[in-house]
């Protein structure tokens, strides 16, 4: 059956003008005159034969027929917004990718060079932000979470769990008071992660400490750094001692930038993991990844599980 809708722009207009109640306001939202919102207004009213507001002296009001149409604009425009945002998301030949900036810098970036290796057709647009996607909101085809799991409306692949250990730089492993055992860290300064409360996801040095059954140093001594990729660049450097996450410190133990001076590990409950909308997987771009990512970090996988949660220390 044939649908009778007014224009697309009327209603654009009409809707931004009774979210502010301002013809200004709506002109400023969709970059246009305000002369042009009250002629979209004149003409949508014109369709439906009946005032959609009230002009009163500098102020708008809507009337009970704009009143009525605003609910059904709103999420009528939402709808479209959404769907059409997944349909860009499925033609592109792009994968947007987001994650956080850490797990960004210090493990996704200096690989990515093997994912274009296997296909340098897709090109990958990262996305780094404490925040979390919104699948239905933000142009997302995948995201790589550090949680418990079980976000809702997802689906998930686990990546890898992780454990917290010390990590300093070789140059700490020499001099007066070089690091061999636990106790040795009372020479030495902390470094801090000021991104986060402590807790199961980043556990901090008293924590640490308390769980390792080590006593007699301050843990507040130190310098504190945000975002957490300073305190490993500051570690890096020389400047002193940090926690890091085994995975995300991989690279950089790899190269010799950074060494665990102790074999002592603190294993936490949340881990780094693969999400997506159910239904995505039938893109090739997303199976790609989601091969790729899966095959990247299937060693470390078989290494570490998730553990229960760590207790901070009372």
């Amino acid at each position: 059956m044939a649908r009778s809708l007014p224009p697309l722009n009327a209603i654009r207009a009409f809707e931004a003008a009774a979210r502010h109640l301002s013809f200004s306001k709506a002109a400023e939202e969709l970059h246009v005159t305000p002369a042009a919102i009250s002629q979209q207004i004149k003409s949508l009213e014109q369709h439906l034969g009946a005032p959609l507001f009230h002009r009163l002296n500098r102020a708008l009001a809507l009337t009970e027929a704009g009143g009525s149409l605003l609910p059904g604009a709103s999420d009528g425009l939402d709808i479209l917004a959404v769907s059409w945002r997944r349909v860009r998301q499925q033609e592109a030949g792009s994968l947007d990718v987001n994650t956080s900036p850490g797990f960004a810098a210090k493990w996704l970036i200096p690989r990515l060079d093997r994912f274009h290796a296997i296909h340098p057709d897709i090109e990958v647009r990262i996305t780094a932000s404490m925040e979390l996607a919104d699948f239905d909101r933000d142009e997302v085809d995948v995201g790589i979470r550090f949680g418990a799991g079980g976000y809702e409306g997802l689906e998930e692949d686990l990546l890898m769990a992780e454990e917290v250990i010390p990590v300093c730089s070789p140059k700490l492993l020499e001099g007066p008071h070089p690091l061999r055992a636990p106790e040795d860290l009372k020479h030495h300064q902390f470094l801090h992660d000021g991104s986060h409360r402590p807790g199961v996801m980043t556990p901090d040095w008293h924590m640490w400490l308390a769980a390792m059954g080590i006593e007699g140093i301050e843990a507040n001594y130190g310098m504190t750094f945000t975002p957490w990729t300073m305190v490993m660049q500051a570690a890096i450097e020389g400047q002193g001692v940090a926690l890091g996450r085994r995975a995300l410190c991989a690279a950089d133990l790899e190269a010799g930038r950074l060494v665990n001076p102790f074999d002592l590990s603190l294993p936490i409950s949340f881990a780094h993991r693969l999400v997506y909308l159910p239904g995505t997987l039938s893109r090739p771009k997303v199976k790609a990844f989601r091969d790729w990512i899966l095959d990247e970090t299937a060693e470390m996988r078989e290494a570490l599980r998730p553990l229960a949660p760590v207790r901070a220390a009372v």
